[in-house]
Parts: structure tokens; sequence; C-alpha cells
């Protein structure tokens, strides 16, 4: 018989706290959620003041079985599941399921899995906090609400499989009307004019910038105006009018939270959101290191607060001021933004002396990457700034105006381990010159350009919108982007989201439908309801009354009013061989294809085959665009492999190639 029996989420888990806790304790795994809302039917009593109706999770019997086995035998039955609402709520479910009191002190939780921080949790249990898994309660009743009744008429208008969510619906919006801006936008030609300058003492050339004329700004616009200003140009001498020098510092960037992880690691190791935190979640549920066993890397990863722990920063002072120097070490603290739920620390590495190279041979090489990320930026986070000098010229050539910018690293500070990927610094070197100082002009180089649309979303960008709006929270951004990837609402182009066709036409029928559902503000203004449930401040289910009153009313007039609604089925120009139709275009789970518009009588139906201009490398024949599973495009001709053609690739022909793996077919015995 166990004195402890303590239940965490994962065997992972498990395995790091295990190491920690002498005496006769036990420690399994509930391998997440073992309760939940049943999948075939709302499971929300609406009539019953909207009471959830659970049930235990299929597939879970004989685990539940085992846990109460083991709960029996032992003494004390300790919930040590993720510190926050979700593993609230997972504490909550094992608590009715192994039948314990839940007003108990039988919760335990910890930030980072360390010796100290599961010593210190296992002295100071607690109850369970009801306010945590009323706030988890109400996110789920909600969400089966919004998705359980808007569904089913997207499976009428559009197709069966369909869904809607209160935020992935949102965010779906975010992105048709990213694309519907670069349709629409007008690009307008503009004109820059750069001076090849030297410097005759020291030969040093460098470039300046037209920026006016007589000390006002002068946009240029045209080609006819740039030639003029050349011309005019060529007859002058260029002047140094004006030095400025400075220095000029740079701060390092606060520790992570979940959602500048996620975009960090999108932007410096190509990661999606969804592998981002599926390999943080193994960093800090511990992985077997060398002499050290299972060893829990970082703390919990779903956070929006940029706190760090007193010890913590002590233990980053320490290592800066012995591997760098003491100039190197500034102790910051960082401002954790107003609407924070700051339950707990930033992202950072739990042992400051586990450096990212010392353990690289115990770490896969996707959780090396974004421990090394993480590490760098904990420890730049506490560094000194970087320090430029910087010289800005002003040089006048007749009445035109010209300006050079140039700056020279002075002391490197954090920058010497960690630079956001979106603010490289550059140095550029300007000769030393004096005011009055004739430089001479070597070239004057004229530069069309014209005015580029808002740039696609991608993850990263997409996770920094939806978090400045204050939809969904940090633990919501990944299973949000990757469900409506799942359902091809979207799709990735290189690291872009591009909304599909079956996207625009679902998004349309909703914001038509559900205006509040779809609106930025209202979904933000849900998000705080559920923080202020958390806090005590809001009573769950009065928060899903307000909700359900005008939303039930949409719904109704939602469902009369698509009654009357024929989507407009677009017309192919590919005739039915069965029976001479002109074919539509249907949307099915893998994107558009040709159905006849005689079903039922006529049942025929066709892949819609797209192709390019670029030919064959191999047999000249046409290239085909397909789509794997996944969804990624892929490359192949169209005699493969009938016509003893085998050209298959990632990359369009004529690009870099990069053939696509295909498994090998073995003989089995």
């Amino acid at each position: 018989m166990a004195d402890r029996l303590i239940i965490v989420e994962s065997p992972a888990k498990a395995n790091t706290i295990k190491k920690f806790l002498g005496g006769n304790t036990k420690v399994v795994a509930s391998m997440g959620h073992i309760r939940d809302l049943p999948k075939s039917k709302l499971g929300v009593e609406i009539e019953n003041d909207f009471e959830p109706e659970y049930i235990n999770i299929r597939g879970k019997g004989e685990l539940i079985k085992s846990l109460k086995k083991e709960a029996s035998k032992a003494k004390k039955v300790y919930l040590a599941t993720d510190p926050d609402r979700e593993g609230e709520a997972i504490a909550w479910h094992l608590a009715h399921i192994l039948e314990m009191d839940e007003n108990g002190i039988n919760r335990v939780t910890f930030n980072e899995i360390t010796k100290n921080a599961v010593q210190e949790a296992m002295k100071e249990p607690r109850t369970l906090n009801k306010n945590l898994i009323d706030a988890q309660q109400a996110r789920r009743v909600l969400d089966r609400i919004v998705g359980y009744q808007i569904s089913p008429l997207l499976w009428k208008k559009v197709r069966k499989g369909l869904s809607a969510g209160r935020v992935q619906s949102v965010a779906v919006r975010l992105i048709v009307e990213r694309e519907e801006e670069i349709e629409k936008f007008i690009p307008e030609e503009y004109w820059n004019i750069y001076a090849k300058l030297s410097d005759e003492k020291t030969n040093t050339i460098f470039e300046a910038k037209f920026v006016g004329e007589n000390g006002k700004k002068l946009e240029l616009k045209n080609e006819e105006q740039v030639k003029e200003i050349i011309n005019n140009l060529n007859k002058e001498k260029f002047i140094v009018k004006n030095v400025k020098k400075s220095e000029k510092k740079r701060s390092p960037a606060p520790p992570f939270t979940t959602s500048t992880m996620q975009q960090e690691a999108s932007r410096k190791i190509g990661f999606t959101l969804k592998k981002t935190m599926s390999v943080a979640q193994m960093l800090y549920e511990g992985v077997k290191i060398d002499e050290r066993g299972h060893t829990g890397l970082i703390t919990y990863m779903r956070t929006d607060s940029t706190r760090i722990s007193e010890v913590a920063r002590s233990s980053a002072k320490k290592y800066i001021e012995s591997t760098y120097g003491k100039e190197y070490y500034e102790n910051r603290y960082y401002k954790t933004k107003a609407d924070s739920q700051d339950a707990h620390e930033a992202i950072r590495p739990t042992y400051v002396e586990l450096t990212p190279d010392s353990i690289k041979d115990s770490l896969t090489p996707d959780q090396y990457k974004l421990y090394k990320l993480i590490y760098n930026r904990f420890i730049a986070s506490q560094m000194s700034n970087a320090v430029f000098d910087t010289i800005a010229l002003d040089i006048d050539a007749g009445k035109y105006n010209f300006k050079a910018n140039g700056q020279k690293i002075k002391f490197k500070g954090f920058m010497t381990l960690y630079v956001e990927s979106n603010t490289e610094e550059e140095e550029e070197n300007l000769p030393d010159l004096q005011a009055n100082e004739i430089v001479k002009k070597e070239k004057l180089d004229p530069k069309q350009s014209f005015t580029e649309p808002p740039p696609r979303y991608t993850e990263a960008s997409l996770v920094k919108t939806l978090e400045e709006n204050g939809i969904g929270r940090p633990s919501t951004y990944s299973p949000t982007i990757t469900t409506i990837l799942e359902r091809r609402y979207i799709e990735k182009e290189q690291k872009q989201l591009v909304p599909t066709e079956l996207g625009k036409v679902v998004n349309n029928l909703l914001i038509n439908s559900f205006e509040d559902i779809m609106n930025v503000d209202f979904t933000a203004e849900i998000e705080k309801d559920f923080d202020n449930i958390a806090e005590g401040k809001e009573e769950w289910k009065k928060i899903i009354r307000e909700f359900y009153k005008p939303f039930s009313k949409e719904l109704e007039r939602a469902q009369e009013e698509l009654e009357h609604i024929k989507l407009e089925e677009e017309v192919s120009d590919v005739p039915c061989e069965k029976c001479g139709r002109m074919m539509v275009v249907k949307y099915g789970r893998y994107g558009k294809f040709l159905a006849c518009p005689g079903y039922p009588e006529c049942k025929n139906t066709k892949p819609i085959v797209e192709t390019i201009k670029e030919v064959c490398p191999k047999c000249g024949g046409k290239i085909q665009v397909r789509k794997s599973k996944k969804g990624r495009k892929f490359y192949i001709c169209e005699n493969n492999p009938d016509k003893n053609c085998d050209y298959i690739s990632w990359n369009k022909p004529g690009s870099k190639e990069k053939p696509r793996k295909t498994r090998k077919k073995t003989n089995k015995k």
C-alpha cells in the first residue's frame, strides 16, 4: 500500500516527479481528460440552467478502473495536474470519478518540475479552485453551444462535417478580410533617388537618400518629376550641412510568454504552433538527461506573464557575470500587460546551468532548437543594453535635400546572445565628415517602386493579431489554427495563410447570420468574462444566460432566413461525360471537386486538376498540382506513373529541387 498516490496527466511528467519524492509514493498518469461532454449530442441541458452532462471518455474505462484501484490502496491521494484552468478542471473530474471530497486538501501544482518546486508544493496542498474550474466550464459550455447549434446550419447549406466556433470563426474572418484587402488593393507608383557619394579624404563611398526640397518633404510620384530633379542635381555640388552624432541603446526583449514563444519559434526555427506547443510540453514534463534522469527543462508553457522568480533572477545573474562579465548583467523587471492572468512565470529554463549545448546529446533536434531559443531569450532578458554610436548627415545639393544615416556597434550587451528576428540591427559605416564639407557625387540612382498590399497572415502574425485584439488565450491559439486548417477553411502557401473558397463561403454565411459571434470586439468581451469568472468576480451560469438570450434569437432568425437562401453553385466548363450537363464545383473533405448537377439521377464526380505553365523537366509533359493528406502542395507529371515518368517534387520545376519522399514498398513475408 502506497502512503501517497499522485495523479498527473502524462507518463513523462510522472517519471520526472517520481525521482523527487522519497518514501512510499506512487505517481500515475490520467492521460489527459477522463471526463468530458459527449460527442454525439449537445450535452448541455439548456432548459436546466445550462447544466453540463459530463460522461467518462470512451476508451478510458480500463484506465479509470486502474486509477480507482490505486486510489483505494493509498492513504492519501493528490491531484497534480497542470497549473491552469484546464488542469484544474481535469483535477476536478478526477476527484469526482475517484469519489474524493471536492473540498479536501488534495490539490498540488508546480510551475516548474524541479526537486525544490515539487517538494515545496507537496508541503502546501490546497483545495480545488472552483473559480478556475467554473471559468473552464463556462468556456467549454459556451463553445459547445455555439459549435453544436451553428454547425448543423452549415451542414445543411454547404456540406456535412463543417464546424463553426466562437474563436475559430473570427480567426477565419480575419484571414478572409485580409485576402479581400489584398484583392482590392490598387498599387500606387512612387520613386526614390539614391545618391552614391564619396569622401575624397578616405575614399569611402556611402549612400544618401533624397528627402525633399528647400527643407520640405517631397514625395516623388512619377518618372518625369524624377528626371527633372536628376537633371538639376547634375549641376549641383553636394555639401554636408549638418552632422549629428549620438548614442543609441537597445534593450532586450522580455522572456517568453506563450504567444511570443509561438511567434519567435515560427520566425526563427520554422515551427508550426502545434509543433511548438508539443515540443514545449515535452521540455516542461521532462526529458531523460544523462546522469540526471528525467528532468523538467522549462517552466509551464501556457502563460501570458513576463514575471520571473527571484531565484531565477539570481541564477541568471551568476551565469551572466561568470560567462560574459559583470558589465553584461542588468537586473530587469518587465511589466506584465494589464489583462494578463499572471498566474505563472514567464517561460524560462528551470536549471540555468543546463546550457543547450551541454545537454544537446540528450535532446532531439527539435527539442534542442526550442530549448536553445527559450534559454537564450531568458538569459538575454537579464543582460545589459546594446549600445550603438550613430551618425546622421544632412546633405544639400542646391535646393534639394538628402539624408544619410549610419551606426556602429559600441557594446553588444544582450545582442552577444540573442536578437529578435524582426529587429536585426545592421551596421552602416559613414565617413567622419564635418559641416560644410563637399562630398563627391559618384552616381545618381533613381528607383521606381509600387505600394504593396498588406501581407497575408502567417501563423506568427495571426497569433499576434488575436492576442492584440484579446481573442482567445495562450492555450487556444494552437488548437484554433490547427482546426481551421483541418476544416480546409484556410490553407498554407509557403508560410502564408490563405482562405479557401470554402472558407470564404462559410465566412460570408456566418457574418450575415451571426453578427455577434463573428464580431472581434464581442469575442474579446467574452474572454474578459471568462477571466472575471476565474477571479471570482462573476458567476459562470450568469454569463452563459446573458450570452444565450440574444444568441438564441439570432439562431432562430438565421434558421428562418437560411431556408430561403440558395448558395449559387460555380458552373465549370467541363461537360459530364455521362449525361451532358455542365459540371459544378463542390466542396469535399479534401477541397474542391467537380460533380454533376443532375444528382441523384447522375452521380458522376471527378477531381479538379490544377496545372502550371512549367513543363516536366524529365519528359516535357504537363505538371499537375496536387495536395498531400496534410494539405501540402506537391508537383507531379501527368505521365506519372502510367507512362513511365517518375517526376514528383515538393518544389515547382525550375526552382531548387527537393524530391518528395515516398514510402518504399516492402515485400511482406
